[in-house]
């Protein structure tokens, strides 16, 4: 099983379908707060529905395209994160995140997206780590920002939001310019 101590409070550890229930009544209790800035929400109405979620992760973990951890804060399972894409030929990797609201306003995310991307950089060995985020979710975008990564674009309509599109910001940070950051 894959575990990953951040500090602490914090750890990240491979999702499981024992945390399915967590999973659904944390995104449940959030609903309204996650569906602002994150598409699946409607796809995503009764605990079977995290299951297939869970099932669809665990198979591309194992494929090596994806790893989605929950995030436990003091024990308690605060949210998911991971890389949405991993790509072994171009050595890049996608990081995704998303945090219950009564998490919030803890540094928690900052310090898991810093961890996944060192996880990325020293143990997959990937050359490259992104962050993309919409354009006016300026909470998510200060992650990346507070963390030196460098805002490389915006791609324009890129996912669409239940009613309209939203533009994303590209983030990333280059494999040299993260270990060298870190002297």
């Amino acid at each position: 099983m894959f575990i990953h101590k951040i500090d602490d409070d914090l750890s990240l550890r491979l999702v499981e379908m024992r945390d399915a229930k967590r999973i659904f009544e944390l995104t449940d209790q959030s609903r309204d707060y996650l569906k602002e800035w994150l598409p699946w929400l409607d796809f995503t109405q009764k605990p079977e529905d995290t299951e297939d979620f869970i099932k669809m992760g665990r198979t591309n973990f194992v494929e090596s395209r994806s790893m989605n951890t929950v995030i436990l804060y003091k024990g308690e399972i605060a949210g998911l994160a991971g890389f949405n894409e991993i790509n072994q030929s171009n050595k890049t990797a996608k990081i995704g995140y998303w945090l219950g609201k009564d998490f919030q306003g803890k540094g928690i995310m900052t310090r898991v997206a810093r961890a996944l991307t060192d996880y990325a950089i020293n143990i997959l060995e990937m050359d490259k780590v992104e962050i993309r985020v919409a354009t006016e979710n300026k909470r998510s975008r200060a992650i990346p920002e507070r963390l030196g990564f460098t805002e490389e674009g915006t791609i324009r309509q890129a996912e669409w939001l239940y009613d309209h599109y939203v533009d994303h910001v590209v983030y990333g940070v280059l494999a040299e310019e993260w270990n060298k950051g870190k002297k």
